[in-house]
């Protein structure tokens, strides 16, 4: 399901990665479809040019993310079904990043899938591995129990279902420390050094480094008031663009798993402000340019 994986597969930062950023936080508020014009000037906002726009509309388009329809003549596109899946589940991993307790149950994906459906193997591993599952043997994941049912839909979907074994499960019980597993199972310290990264870019007082021509500071003060524009739209874009993979990556381990100076809480927090402060003036921005006069 090219749409589901297409959440991870550009990279942030890139074009294709902020215009779907773009469709993800405005088309549906847009009534599901926007004029390609209008696409086009919002990207212009970011310093895209309208060419590079058009191509990487084309490259999501490839990808069944948009579909190109033409609305009382006016050339835009709108969203398929399956990219709608993603951006809800999207929306659910992005602003409520998950944070197990200590007595939150796990889950284990135990599956032995034959050399002849080696592509669909690698598949599996792939896409378990980008909604933070852990890798504990070749065969053997472990994540908490609440991605289950998005391990069922990855199953169904590669339709391998009948290769694997779910097992719902208490803390597991490890010969060493539960940190010394933790940091085998999953690479912590890649998921720590994207937290730390997007506090370095996006915290007060520091551009947000993304080369775009853009850079606009994120005044998240107490009180500071942030009026709709262009570069407010263009902070409030960039941000969720590079926060957008970590709660994906990021599989909110409880403490007793982690290192002491873990910066998932810093980096959770500084999103949560620069939501608060940016949010509603990027959305305004975006409303009174959809409603501008055309040319």
């Amino acid at each position: 399901m090219s749409a589901v994986l297409d959440d991870m597969d550009s990279r942030p930062g890139s074009t294709t990665s902020l215009l779907r950023t773009v469709i993800g936080l405005y088309l549906r508020d847009a009534g599901g479809w926007m004029s390609t014009k209008d696409i086009v000037t919002l990207m212009e906002a970011l310093g895209t040019s309208g060419t590079v726009t058009r191509t990487a509309l084309g490259r999501l388009r490839k990808k069944d993310v948009v579909l190109q329809e033409s609305r009382d003549g006016v050339p835009g596109f709108t969203l398929t079904d399956g990219a709608a899946t993603m951006l809800a589940r999207g929306d659910r991993r992005i602003y409520n990043p998950r944070s197990m307790s200590e007595t939150d149950p796990w889950c284990l994906i135990s599956f032995s899938i034959p050399e002849t459906e080696r592509e669909k193997r690698h598949q599996l591993r792939r896409r378990l591995h980008w909604i933070g599952c852990g890798t504990v043997a070749a065969g053997l994941w472990i994540c908490p129990d609440s991605l289950r049912l998005e391990v069922e839909e990855i199953l169904a979907d590669l339709e391998l279902r009948a290769m694997a074994t779910i097992f719902v499960t208490e803390t597991p019980l490890v010969g060493g420390s539960l940190q010394d597993a933790a940091s085998k199972w999953w690479d912590l310290d890649a998921v720590a050094e994207l937290h730390r990264d997007f506090v370095r870019e996006h915290g007060t007082g520091s551009g947000n480094g993304t080369g775009s021509g853009n850079s606009a500071e994120v005044p998240l003060h107490a009180g500071h008031s942030v009026e709709p524009s262009p570069e407010a739209f263009a902070a409030y874009v960039q941000c969720i663009d590079r926060w957008r993979i970590i709660p994906y990556l990021d599989p909110g381990l409880p403490p007793a798993f982690l290192p002491a100076d873990w910066p998932g809480a810093e980096g959770t927090a500084l999103f949560s402000r620069i939501v608060d402060a940016y949010a509603e003036p990027s959305g305004k921005f975006v409303r009174n340019t959809l409603q501008a006069p055309g040319d």
